[in-house]
């Protein structure tokens, strides 16, 4: 096949409030703000723009990373990209990120790979679900997903196995398993962040680590490593495939499907088997507690807005506290800012995709979906008593989300009704009033106890719009159980 579709050269990168993108482009544009695209889509063309950086020049320290600064870190990738454009063919003899050799591998359609597509005789509610021919674009953002993102399950012909005497594609009676989630994505859906500046390029020189950062990772044995398109394996298990497995660019970009694009869909098997959170290994942009017998994570939860995490996503503020949540990713940028960059403004941006599994198999069911969320700080007002009332006034909004549920409960219960889910609605309600105001309370975190009393009156509000919503008072009885379960909120108010 013909070499065709440079993604050095070919706009195919979506760019909030402006298309699409080539690489270069990316870097010689400072007006773009952020990536487009849904959460999962940003997760992963972030980490290829970071690979491509890191290939570029990865600074020994922070003094290093300060010097080089965002316009060097953008003259380095352009020379670089210039230098390798003969490598990030999306088409040809060497197809960016795919392996030629999985083309006896079934064919998948590339709406069965996606986890937002209806495919089969899946129902379909919305007009994105139905599945569209891609076009070269959307093809190589959908391969660069599939590199960390792609579901467990039947999807993934591994009845083709490129490393000889490898044993992980089938099962004790020799047949082909399902394939395991993405390590990007994990068994329900990993929640990623990153530390976000007022350009697209800013935001990826923020995340950049140094080599120090990566020695810290003790579980990359094998250091940075090398960047998979300049190098791809031939195999499960041959030795590239080892080395991306322990390096830190194997991580960004783990190749854990072998792919090769086809007219009709796509050759699609189970590529590299990295280790897992419950192995001690999770992406850097990954909150996780090693600290006890059984890891922990954190995972998406749409129920559960991420910045309603942002005190767990926070916890290195805590040091020398056990069973914190440790998110590297966060914890160089900001600590970094904080350091060398007084008085800089920034954002905090989590998001992810919630999965169900069942059998070994990954799919959306209705309650799964997309989340992301943004935090704006600034370091010169983060601290360690910033960070304690902020802790203490999130779990005072813990407590009177319960107290609504309870007082919503009790209303039905008064009058012989299941209020269950009129509760856990009421509940939910009031998250999404608090989140109008949450920016407010981060700030007033740092200041005096006045503004957050101020507040405090503006969330007990929440409180009750929520429970008027659900319980209401047309009739005599209703008015009564109205009165009698009103929520308490004298303690919190005082």
């Amino acid at each position: 096949m013909e070499n065709r579709f440079n993604l050095v050269d070919e706009p195919w990168i979506p760019v909030a409030g402006k298309g699409l993108a080539s690489l270069s482009g990316i870097f010689s544009d400072h007006s773009f703000s952020g990536l487009g695209g849904n959460p999962v889509q940003k997760i992963a063309l972030t980490k290829l723009l970071l690979a491509i950086v890191q290939a570029a020049y990865t600074p020994k320290d922070d003094d290093d990373w300060n010097k080089l600064g965002v316009s060097g870190m953008a003259r380095k990738a352009l020379d670089y990209l210039k230098s390798k454009k003969e490598l990030f063919w999306l088409y040809g003899d060497k197809p960016f990120l795919q392996m030629p050799e999985i083309s006896k591998a079934e064919i998948a359609t590339f709406g069965g790979v996606q986890p937002y597509v209806a495919t089969g005789n899946t129902t379909v509610l919305t007009q994105v679900q139905i599945e569209n021919q891609l076009t070269d674009a959307e093809k190589a953002v959908l391969v660069v997903q599939l590199m960390g993102f792609g579901l467990g399950g039947k999807k993934t012909d591994n009845s083709v196995i490129l490393s000889r005497g490898y044993l992980g594609k089938t099962n004790l009676t020799r047949k082909p398993t399902t394939g395991k989630p993405g390590p990007a994505l994990g068994y329900l859906g990993f929640l990623h962040s990153f530390v976000h500046g007022t350009s697209l390029q800013e935001s990826l020189w923020l995340n950049m680590l140094t080599l120090d950062n990566v020695k810290e990772i003790k579980v990359f044995s094998a250091g940075l490593g090398t960047a998979p398109w300049e190098n791809m394996p031939a195999g499960e298990i041959c030795t590239i495939a080892k080395d991306l497995k322990e390096s830190y660019f194997g991580r960004l970009i783990p190749i854990s499907r072998f792919i090769l694009l086809s007219e009709k869909g796509l050759h699609y098997s189970e590529g590299i088997a990295h280790h897992g959170y419950a192995d001690g290994v999770v992406d850097p942009s990954v909150a996780a507690d090693f600290s006890g017998s059984k890891a922990k994570v954190i995972w998406v939860d749409p129920s559960r807005r991420p910045w309603r995490q942002l005190t767990a996503l926070l916890s290195f503020f805590e040091s020398g506290e056990k069973g914190l949540f440790d998110c590297l990713q966060l914890r160089v940028g900001i600590l970094r800012i904080k350091t060398m960059l007084n008085g800089f403004k920034f954002r905090i941006w989590s998001g992810g995709l919630r999965v169900s599994s069942n059998a070994g198999e990954q799919y959306v069911s209705g309650l799964n979906d997309f989340v992301e969320s943004e935090v704006r700080l600034d370091s010169a007002s983060m601290g360690d008593i910033w960070f304690a009332n902020l802790k203490k006034e999130m779990s005072e909004l813990e407590n009177i989300s319960k107290i609504t549920y309870s007082a919503t409960m009790s209303f039905f219960k008064s009058q012989k009704v299941d209020g269950r889910d009129q509760a856990a609605q009421a509940s939910n309600l009031f998250w999404q009033f608090c989140e109008i105001k949450f920016q407010q309370l981060v700030n007033a975190c740092n200041g005096s106890d006045e503004d957050v009393k101020k507040l405090r009156h503006v969330f007990a509000g929440f409180v009750n719009k929520a429970y008027n919503a659900y319980c209401q008072k047309d009739t005599a009885r209703q008015l009564d159980a109205w009165a009698a379960n009103q929520p308490g909120l004298s303690k919190y108010l005082s």
